[in-house]
């Protein structure tokens, strides 16, 4: 038989895609999931004043529990891409969500600093299997034309996340200074954040449950990519990369760019009370409602662009998009800093929201169009792996800045100038990055039709 029969009797034998309810059922799940993962990770940075003064805890040990969940998460996401081209996914995902779930209840059990560190790690641990997961079943859920909208959808589940922690942690702050202790049925009584903690993680038990009795979608091979990548091992993965070393380091960094930002944000509250006089209650209720109303329209939108440049024919549509949001999110980084009202900063900084929520919604949607399909988990755990640690560089250097620097009564200069220290490098290979897409995407076979 020839190769044009043996390619002919492959394609014969492929699956079709699941139907489109199918796909976004599936989708719609895992982007409850998403929520409950990010409410579960976000919630501890807004609870660190009780828990320091309950422990009596020193910065630097809040700063390693902080770090608790990126170290172990992004070890731990290398393992869970591998598992998820091989394992059951769905499956995978029911265990992650029970672990992070327990584990966040745990959190709000922890009797000393050691109990708290281990249970911080085990949210990480857990929360490492599902967006490896998400996106190889996205991959085998949606034909590449389609892929943007249910990704974006999916990535919406990070404002909305933020969003809602930051409210609830509003309503704590408010409880706290006008209620004592609450009691629950078998953890008996509970001071505030100990009770937010375990509310936050008991309903996540019931979705690993729902997760376990769901259907997968087929997995798909990739016949175009056949002549690029011959196994699906993590070395095959590395030495993919290493191959395309220049293209992914100068993709990558862009969406590191984002993250530094973003994680960078976590010195805004701080920053608007030392600046404007805000405080720490008024900024995440007008943070909270500033997210939900923003970040998941802005995903969605920029997901549908996406699908449809893509369908009329823009050959690198995504990346193309990425980079409008980089563009967005640079100088909107920056200017809000230097504002004279607090309410005119936070508006300029809501243009910052949209720029963050286009590179992370589409980045994620790139890296699918320049990766085969047999090695996408364990390279999307890798991507997730640099994003991270890379990201928690952001927050490091407006800590140096503040206090090396500007001094710490001008907190917003260190802030500001973030955006600009990470934007140089990917700006700077963007001419190349760009070539090179184009160049993969026609190696890997990948048309917009």
């Amino acid at each position: 038989m020839s190769d044009t029969d043996l390619q002919a009797a492959a394609a014969a034998s492929v699956k079709p895609y699941p139907s489109a309810a199918a796909g976004w059922f599936l989708v719609a799940m895992l982007t409850v999931g998403y929520i409950f993962s990010f409410v579960d990770r976000y919630i501890l940075g807004l609870l660190i004043e009780p828990i320091k003064a309950e422990f009596d805890l020193s910065d630097r040990s809040i700063g390693w529990l902080l770090s608790a969940f990126t170290l172990v998460y992004g070890f731990v996401g290398i393992f869970m891409g591998w598992l998820v081209d091989r394992g059951k996914r769905l499956w995978i995902v029911s265990i992650g969500v029970a672990l992070w779930s327990v584990a966040t209840v745990a959190t709000g059990m922890a009797k000393n600093f050691v109990q708290l560190f281990t249970a911080r790690m085990g949210v990480g641990i857990g929360e490492a299997t599902l967006s490896p997961a998400t996106f190889s079943m996205i991959g085998d859920s949606f034909p590449t034309e389609k892929r943007g909208k249910p990704i974006a959808f999916y990535s919406a589940a990070l404002p909305i996340g933020a969003g809602l922690a930051s409210l609830l942690s509003g309503a704590v702050i408010a409880w706290t200074a006008s209620s004592g202790s609450q009691s629950l049925p078998y953890f008996g009584e509970l001071s505030p954040w100990r009770y937010t903690m375990i509310i936050v993680g008991l309903p996540g038990l019931l979705l690993a449950l729902i997760f376990l009795l769901m259907k997968e979608p087929a997995r798909r091979p990739a016949a175009a990519s056949s002549n690029v990548i011959s196994g699906s091992g993590f070395t095959d993965a590395l030495r993919y990369l290493w191959d395309n070393k220049a293209l992914y380091i100068g993709f990558v960094l862009v969406i590191c760019a984002m993250t530094a930002i973003a994680y960078s944000h976590g010195f805004l509250a701080p920053t608007f009370e030392r600046t404007w006089g805000w405080s720490p209650q008024k900024y995440a209720y007008v943070n909270g409602i500033a997210l939900l109303l923003i970040g998941p329209l802005n995903m969605m939108i920029m997901g549908s662009i996406s699908d449809w440049w893509t369908k009329k024919g823009v050959k690198d549509a995504s990346l193309r998009i990425l980079y409008i949001g980089f563009f967005i999110m640079i100088p909107s980084g920056v200017i809000p800093l230097f504002m004279p009202t607090a309410e005119l900063a936070f508006a300029l900084l809501c243009i910052n929201t949209i720029g963050i929520g286009i590179v992370s919604a589409i980045g994620v949607t790139s890296l699918l169009v320049i990766t085969p399909a047999q090695i996408r988990g364990q390279v999307v755990a890798l991507y997730y792996l640099a994003i991270s640690w890379f990201g928690s560089l952001g927050p490091i250097a407006v800590g140096e800045l503040s206090s090396g620097v500007f001094g710490e009564d001008n907190l917003r200069y260190a802030v500001a100038a973030v955006p600009v220290i990470f934007a140089i490098a990917p700006l700077l290979m963007m001419p190349l990055t760009k070539r090179l897409y184009r160049e993969q995407m026609d190696r890997l076979g990948v048309t917009t039709e």
